[in-house]
């Protein structure tokens, strides 16, 4: 089989309520697919039903050819599933944990190897609930990865851990991904996302409003070159016109000056040598391409979900949970 994972006209209702709406989508083998959008999108209700964990109320769900929940006995061997929230308990040390966890598991990998791989083997006498927020989830991880799964479904992986862990758990999945595992994961982190997956999908109130690698996402969007002119006002004599740039747009709020555009070198060459020409000294230039979160923020819409559009752009959480 080609796909790994194949989701035809999925839909999940609670109640009244439609989750997930008509969603189709497919992962390839070896692939790192990634599930993007606003919180309550349907992302975990999505990612819940190709488990195994929820039936679907409509639809078709196949992962390595079976269904996840009627034929669970042949599939769920192959498969690693790290929760939103893990909820493991909270007396049995780090390795008790994990010795159990195991002990579900047809063929486990070696319980000392995977402790390394989280950086946990230095706390593996450790109650479970003496672990920061940031360790809880590295256990998480460690428990989805001890059955040596061919895919592996992450629910926000990395929620809770400081940057420099999170980047330890980026490599450790890299690994995985070069091993040929499939993953689907959802996450809140936007630079997550394009480090890990080969395919992105953004969902927005139950449907899937985009699909595709970075790139064909991000040509979605314009790119932006930006700065300031304090030298003279804004349509002050003194002040050149801008320069002829065909098929852009250019927006103006006091001395800044944004200019979208899809030809962003050409079009920096020719601002900056306008700017030479007439003598002018450009404030915070900027030439930024086009990215993720452009194309994340068009779907969502400025402050929409915020708790997503918040830590889409920050990298370092706070309080207690960072570990």
């Amino acid at each position: 089989m080609e796909n790994a994972i194949e989701v035809r006209n999925l839909k999940r209702d609670y109640g009244g309520f439609t989750a997930v709406d008509g969603v189709s989508l497919h992962v390839k083998r070896g692939e790192v697919y990634g599930l993007l959008g606003t919180n309550g999108a349907g992302k975990t209700s999505t990612l819940e039903v190709m488990e195994g964990l929820a039936r679907p109320t409509a639809g078709e769900v196949r992962v390595l050819g079976g269904d996840p929940v009627a034929d669970r006995a042949r599939v769920r061997p192959y498969t690693g599933i790290m929760l939103q929230s893990g909820g493991l308990p909270q007396a049995l040390t780090v390795e008790e944990t994990l010795t159990m966890w195991a002990g579900t598991c047809s063929e486990p990998l070696l319980i000392d190897d995977i402790l390394r791989d989280v950086q946990l083997d230095h706390r593996r006498n450790v109650k479970v609930g003496s672990l920061s927020g940031g360790e809880q989830r590295r256990l998480d991880l460690a428990c989805a990865l001890v059955g040596d799964p061919a895919v592996l479904f992450l629910d926000e992986p990395t929620t809770g851990l400081d940057p420099e862990s999170r980047r330890r758990v980026w490599e450790l999945l890299g690994g995985l991904k070069d091993r040929g595992v499939t993953m689907v994961l959802t996450t809140h982190y936007l630079e997550e996302a394009e480090r890990l997956c080969d395919r992105i999908a953004i969902m927005h109130r139950g449907r899937i409003e985009m699909e595709g690698t970075k790139a064909e996402l991000t040509d979605t969007v314009a790119s932006e070159i930006a700065f300031s002119l304090h030298d003279a006002a804004p349509g002050s004599p003194d002040l050149p016109p801008l320069p002829d740039l065909p098929g852009t747009t250019t927006h103006r709020a006091g001395g800044r000056v944004t200019i979208s555009t899809s030809r962003l070198q050409d079009d920096t060459f020719a601002v900056l040598r306008w700017a030479d020409q007439h003598g002018l000294a450009l404030d915070e230039f900027a030439a930024r391409p086009a990215s993720l979160e452009q194309v994340f923020h068009n779907i969502a819409g400025a402050g929409a979900g915020t708790g997503t559009g918040t830590e889409a752009s920050t990298d370092t959480p706070t309080g207690k949970e960072a570990a």
